[in-house]
């Protein structure tokens, strides 16, 4: 059912792309079908890019919250529920999109793994057209079948720039010391070292990967660092023009 439902529908559609860009080039194939899949999902992704960055704003008032209701478990949760509702924001709506998303990203993540040779094409449907072979070489220069370091790098450095605009900001440091607030810090503390750890493992798994799985990685990042841009953009307006309204 998986390759029936995901993993046919995206190899065709990538061999369809590979087919009608000019010069059947499979990087821009690559390019293609991850706008096409990030434009699909969308409404997904702002929402649990919204929700993130809500949250990550919600911190000094949750810090508040418990330094307030210490010792009081069930009067904290309630007051940050009652918050959660003021400021309507959902904690678990960033996780739903992202596990409806995980099925499509693998089959990509399969496609593109194994679909970069002549033996899989016995997936595709009579109406998609059967290359007489795949150009493997992405700007007639780029072995999309070996593993680039320099497209590791790129999306190492990619990685950082995505993780750097969602991470939870510290707790302000007369804070930190409260037993409220500990846990807090500490957690701020561990997604720091996730900012420099997270671009460190892209390089070296991108230096392992075919270079057309790197690309995709590559597009995927790019598209997500400018999702994030519009939502936190549109995000800072619409409180600006409530502030000018009040």
């Amino acid at each position: 059912m998986f390759h029936t439902i995901l993993y046919q529908p995206l190899f065709n559609l990538l061999i369809w792309l590979y087919n009608v860009i000019p010069g059947q080039d499979l990087g821009f194939a690559i390019i293609g079908i991850s706008f096409l899949i990030r434009l699909a999902l969308w409404p997904l992704s702002r929402t649990s890019i919204k929700s993130q960055k809500a949250l990550q704003d919600l911190q000094p008032k949750l810090d508040v919250l418990k330094i307030q209701y210490k010792g009081d478990k069930e009067g904290l949760a309630k007051a940050m529920m009652t918050l959660y509702k003021e400021e309507k924001v959902n904690p678990m709506s960033s996780c739903l999109p992202l596990l409806i998303q995980l099925p499509i990203l693998w089959a990509l993540y399969l496609v593109l793994r194994d679909g970069m040779v002549m033996d899989s094409l016995v997936n595709l449907y009579p109406f998609v057209a059967r290359p007489e072979a795949i150009n493997l070489h992405f700007l007639g220069f780029i072995n999309l079948a070996e593993a680039n370091i320099t497209m590791a790098v790129i999306a190492g450095i990619l990685q950082f720039i995505q993780t750097k605009m969602l991470m939870a900001k510290r707790p302000p440091k007369p804070l930190r010391k409260e037993p409220g607030v500990k846990d807090e810090d500490m957690m701020a503390q561990m997604n720091k070292s996730m900012l420099y750890f997270m671009p460190v493992m892209t390089v070296v798994i991108g230096a392992s990967l075919p270079g057309g799985l790197t690309l995709y990685w590559i597009i995927m990042n790019v598209f997500a660092i400018l999702q994030q841009a519009l939502a936190f953009r549109k995000k800072k307006v619409e409180t600006v023009a409530v502030s000018e309204v009040k």
